[in-house]
């Protein structure tokens, strides 16, 4: 850190530092991530505020225990604190969601951001992340400079720029065969394109609002994603040749819960409470072990898909962790709990970090979203990908055939046998010895890019800088 940098962390509890607010799209994909860069962007010395909608907050009181308002909690050089827009929307449709949040939104924000100057601490920088991107706009007509926080990959990004731009034509949907390439990227399917930029996607909401975030991305003046140089060197490197040249992208990933700090374990944002015994129970079985099973927080299965899921996770004959969602339990077969009792264990919700780092987990079943995608490289875990939808899809390629971490899970349809399979090639199949040799490797890169001094960490100590320097130099 420069000395000016280490003058400047005087006490963010004593008002001295900048105020740094962060605003979320409502979805436990985007808090994870969003709440992660705001705990290490506050342990470097600023004070921080992390928002969303008040569903939102009131979730998190729920079931991670955040207290809302006041003047938060201390975390490393900083403080980080809640507040949450007064937006009152409790539906549960998503277009019902993006439209409420495209009409309240703005105005709502304003008033957050009001609220801040009138209680003392103005903002000094706003972050927003792409499903909102009005948040970038309130930012401007109010003064504060904004970055936004891609919260998918650098690949996943690129997809997108190119096509906002008109620089990819993708192959048609029932062509498999065909490729199509990008730089920095290797050859591709449409299959492997995030199904929101494909004809048959039924979320047009999600991908107008991404779309517009790309469109309206320069008027950011940082554009942060959850990734590490290691890991996306290829795409990060060829973006700025495209023409017209997108942001440069900074990466401060992987965005993980890091070890060792007691604060920042106790700000968590899981939005459904974690069952406590999940770590206990891994402890009773043997190291490499525990098939870990998890589609995420909402990827939704037929009642055939999860009785072929959990017939296929009991054939294995190895035991299981599953994170069976409260809206997913009562599709269980019947008698499967008593049937699997002592070999198999279903949660609603996992300590997922904890988990994956665990000895005894052999393998990770997952829907491949990014956050589960860089957490499973962090704990170094092979994977089975079962993408659904969305980013998911590219997610599987790199996981699987780019990272050599993993097999893929054939569907659809879902098949039993198909899950006792995968399962049984990425443990114990011929190629498991360098899927797992692979697994560690990514693991170090990435552990190494988030620890002091690592490529991600100077990216977020630079911005730290700079948001303190642009403070200093506006009270001259």
């Amino acid at each position: 850190m420069g000395e000016e940098a280490a003058a400047a962390t005087v006490t963010a509890a004593s008002g001295g530092a900048p105020h740094l607010l962060v605003i979320c799209f409502p979805g436990q994909g985007h808090v994870n991530p969003m709440l992660r860069l705001a705990k290490r962007i506050a342990a470097k010395g600023l004070l921080v505020t992390f928002s969303s909608t008040s569903a939102i907050g009131a979730k998190l009181v729920e079931s991670s225990g955040v207290s809302v308002g006041g003047d938060g909690v201390p975390l490393g050089r900083g403080r980080i604190r809640f507040e949450f827009l007064e937006d009152g929307f409790d539906g549960n449709e998503l277009d019902d969601l993006m439209r409420h949040l495209e009409t309240a939104g703005p105005p709502k924000f304003a008033e957050l951001l009001g609220r801040q100057e009138a209680a003392g601490r103005p903002v000094s920088c706003v972050v927003g992340n792409p499903f909102i991107p009005w948040a970038v706009d309130v930012a401007a007509d109010a003064g504060i400079p904004s970055a936004v926080l891609w919260v998918q990959s650098c690949a996943v990004f690129s997809l997108y720029y190119h096509r906002m731009h008109g620089l990819v034509e993708f192959p048609p949907e029932d062509d498999l065969d065909a490729r199509f390439t990008l730089p920095g990227l290797p050859a591709m399917s449409v299959a492997d394109v995030p199904s929101f930029l494909l004809p048959s996607n039924p979320f047009k909401s999600l991908t107008e609002a991404i779309l517009q975030q790309i469109r309206t991305i320069d008027k950011a003046r940082w554009v942060f994603v959850n990734s590490f140089t290691e890991l996306e060197r290829g795409v990060v490197a060829a973006l700025p040749g495209v023409t017209p040249p997108p942001p440069p992208l900074i990466p401060v990933g992987p965005l993980i819960e890091l070890e060792g700090s007691e604060d920042d374990a106790a700000v968590r944002g899981d939005m459904i409470k974690a069952a406590d015994d999940c770590v206990g129970w891994l402890d009773e079985h043997p190291p490499r072990s525990v098939v870990y099973a998890s589609l995420g927080s909402v990827v939704v299965l037929s009642a055939g898909e999860v009785a072929e899921m959990a017939h296929g996770l009991a054939s294995t004959g190895r035991p299981f962790l599953w994170v069976v969602r409260p809206d997913s339990r009562e599709l269980l077969p019947e008698g499967f709990l008593d049937a699997v009792a002592g070999r198999g264990m279903v949660v609603p919700w996992s300590p997922q970090e904890q988990v994956l780092v665990h000895p005894s987990v052999a393998c990770f079943l997952t829907h491949c979203g990014w956050n589960s995608t860089l957490e499973t490289v962090a704990a170094g875990v092979p994977v089975v990908a079962f993408p659904q939808w969305g980013d998911q899809c590219t997610d599987a390629k790199f996981l699987v055939d780019e990272l050599k971490m993993g097999v893929r899970l054939r569907a659809p349809p879902l098949r039993r046998d198909a899950v006792r399979d995968a399962v049984d090639a990425a443990v114990a199949g011929p190629d498991a010895d360098a899927m797992m040799s692979s697994a560690k490797a990514w693991s170090a890169a990435s552990r190494a890019a988030v620890a002091a001094g690592g490529s991600s960490d100077r990216h977020v100590e630079a911005f730290v800088e700079e948001v303190m320097a642009r403070a200093r130099a506006a009270k001259e």
